[in-house]
């Protein structure tokens, strides 16, 4: 087996020097707030889009993009040191547009698309959402059922998605339909553009227990080109394979979750239960240093996806679902510490000045769960090792 250089090089720590250094000088609480937890990443504000602008005023936002397309076909291991910080401090991160839509129209989008819509996604100019899941399909995506039905050189889509986390929002919707109903379900999927004013879509908020707002999409008699049809009719489902992999890295990222266990080791350091350190003892000083250890894996197990993804070759799809269910199992893992090590304070809400941790504890709680089901649940990413990783068999 091949080693890892778990190192950055001078190189690379220049520039994340330079990204901290960045980050300093636009340091905006309307910009940051680690208490999103994972949805701190999206760009749903004015605040925080002006704020991508900057980013990409910097260059980063194509940084692995061809440099035909407007990037620099830099290294990987910089686009991972940008989202960390970023996610360090609470912030809206590259996400969507860069990575899932752009890369994917590099491609296998049509020139009109790549025309139309990399120039925005380098410029910080376009949000987009992304639509899988639907009431009948949600982590096997294949089963998805919005009809797509071709009428000339457009195709009319109605049906419903749900959990569309940006589609009060978005400028676009990057979603997938069914346009053969009787192709296997694996093949019968085409991916399109649709911008998020068509006057037949309706979009209906749904509260997380995170207090964060997703959304439900209903589509009526939706009319779109042929033009905004992304790569080949009925490949849908292997472009949306492909971005899976990403989405599952770049979603959860590591140092937010880092954040949050010195937060439960810098309590724990000066805090005092029935009048002794609460450092000294045994049972919170064994479960403490477990999530120590946890954490080191789940930063080493995305170092293995990173190094794995910048050597190029085969996608690393098995490692890209190992990181996600050890991280984000290990992330719900730590809120759950958090509450039985800090006891009954820890239910006092987020925010709260004379709360321990000021209520991270409380709202981490809460978001952690929501965690373990975006880009996949843990039961399919354990499904995905299974078959891929140990050559189980697809029933086992």
């Amino acid at each position: 087996m091949a080693s890892v250089d778990f190192d950055f090089t001078p190189e690379q720590q220049a520039f994340l020097a330079e990204v901290e250094a960045f980050l300093d000088a636009n340091a905006d609480p309307e910009v940051f707030d680690p208490t999103r937890e994972n949805m701190a990443q999206i760009v749903d504000t004015p605040e925080r889009r002006a704020f991508m602008r900057k980013v990409a005023e910097k260059g980063w936002m194509g940084i692995t993009w061809p440099k035909e397309h407007g990037g620099q076909e830099g290294d990987g291991v910089y686009e991972y040191l940008l989202n960390e910080a970023l996610a360090r401090r609470g912030g809206p991160q590259i996400g969507k547009g860069v990575g899932i839509v752009g890369k994917t129209i590099l491609r296998h989008g049509s020139e009109k698309l790549k025309a139309e819509f990399l120039p925005k996604i380098l410029n910080a100019e376009v949000e987009f959402a992304v639509g899988y899941s639907e009431p009948g399909a949600g982590s096997d995506a294949a089963s998805m059922q919005l009809q797509a039905v071709r009428d000339g050189d457009e195709w009319v889509l109605n049906g419903q998605k749900i959990w569309t986390t940006s589609a009060h929002f978005a400028d676009w919707y990057w979603v997938g339909a069914r346009t053969n109903p009787d192709a296997p379900k694996h093949s019968g999927i085409t991916l399109f553009l649709i911008p998020m004013d068509h006057p037949g879509l309706t979009v209906q908020g749904i509260w997380t227990m995170g207090d964060e707002r997703t959304n439900s999409v209903f589509f009526d008699d939706v009319r779109i080109s042929n033009d905004y049809v992304v790569g080949e009719e009925g490949r849908g489902f292997q472009y949306i394979s492909e971005a899976l992999d990403l989405e599952r890295f770049t979603m959860f990222t590591f140092s937010p979750t880092k954040a949050r266990l010195e937060l439960l080791i810098d309590y724990v350091r000066d805090a005092t239960r029935d009048g002794e350190p609460l450092k000294d003892d045994p049972v919170t000083r064994q479960r403490i240093a477990a999530l120590a250890t946890q954490a080191e894996v789940a930063r080493v197990l995305g170092l293995r996806f990173l190094a794995k993804s910048v050597a190029g070759g085969a996608a690393p799809t098995s490692e890209a679902s190992e990181y996600k269910l050890f991280a984000t199992e290990f992330s719900k893992a730590l809120a759950d510490a958090s509450m039985d090590v800090i006891g009954a304070g820890a239910q006092l809400r987020v925010g709260t000045e004379e709360a321990p941790m000021r209520g991270r504890a409380e709202s981490t709680y809460r978001y952690t769960v929501l965690d373990t089901i975006g880009g996949g649940t843990s039961e399919v990413q354990k499904n995905i090792i299974s078959r891929r990783k140990l050559g189980l068999p697809k029933n086992f």
